[in-house]
């Protein structure tokens, strides 16, 4: 079995961009029950997708750089371009299931599971990814604890995006988000289990801890300049209060 090692700097900057992109995602959501249905629908559905999917794909990946795996690691490029579009695409399904009609509990947890589910595949896509000198397999609870977890962490984000009513509560809210996002993902890696393969080969393109890190910094200062973008537009945009509030 291979131990692993975490950067915990790394581990902190994907806190900070998953906290980021729950914020900004939180925002954009609440225009989604009040858009009008054509092209107003969905810009606001694809703007809050991208920036919560988004942030949550780079969160991962970030994750991914901050654990040491002590060998060369590369990464199927079509894997993680997979990987990104099942995060963005399963909660923009979420969001107009959850918040488009009339509310209920069973389209809250109907969306909320179909996002988790979406979510999970993104992750243990990315983690398939991964090309090392080594085996995967994957200790069965913490896998299906990681999945819940996703679950779990999308129904509260639907149900946060459409019943906070003031900005404050969903600052606090997206610090809540960034603790469940994470705890998925962390989860998920807690379940990898690797075993050496000794092939006697190296393999090319490996990133050393340097190159991890400013593989990083790339993908947290691109996702940070583009929910920084999404941010203006909701600031600009975003009503006051939520449309729609479950119990209500």
């Amino acid at each position: 079995m291979i131990e692993v090692e975490y950067n915990l700097m790394l581990v902190l900057v994907s806190y900070a961009i998953a906290v980021f992109g729950s914020y900004v995602g939180l925002n954009l959501a609440i225009r989604v029950p009040s858009a009008k249905p054509g092209n107003d629908l969905y810009f606001w559905v694809a703007l809050s997708s991208l920036a919560i999917g988004g942030a949550i794909w780079s969160m991962h990946y970030i994750g991914m750089m901050a654990v040491d795996m002590k060998m060369p690691v590369t990464y199927d490029l079509g894997l993680t371009i997979v990987s990104m579009l099942l995060a963005v695409l399963f909660v923009a399904v979420g969001v107009v299931i959850v918040g488009r009609g009339v509310p209920s509990v069973a389209k809250l947890l109907g969306g909320g599971i179909l996002t988790g589910l979406g979510v999970a595949a993104m992750h243990y896509t990315g983690m398939a990814s991964m090309q090392m000198d080594a085996t995967m397999s994957y200790n069965t609870p913490l896998l299906l604890t990681s999945i819940a977890i996703a679950i779990a962490a999308s129904i509260a984000a639907l149900w946060l995006a459409f019943n906070l009513r003031g900005n404050l509560q969903r600052f606090g809210s997206a610090f809540i988000m960034g603790i469940a996002v994470c705890g998925m993902h962390y989860t998920g890696m807690a379940a990898m289990e690797m075993q050496m393969v000794h092939t006697g080969e190296m393999m090319s393109m490996a990133h050393s801890s340097s190159d991890a890190f400013m593989s990083s910094m790339l993908i947290f200062i691109g996702s940070a300049i583009v929910l920084s973008l999404l941010w203006v537009i909701a600031s600009k945009n975003a009503p006051q209060k939520a449309a729609l509030v479950f119990g209500e």
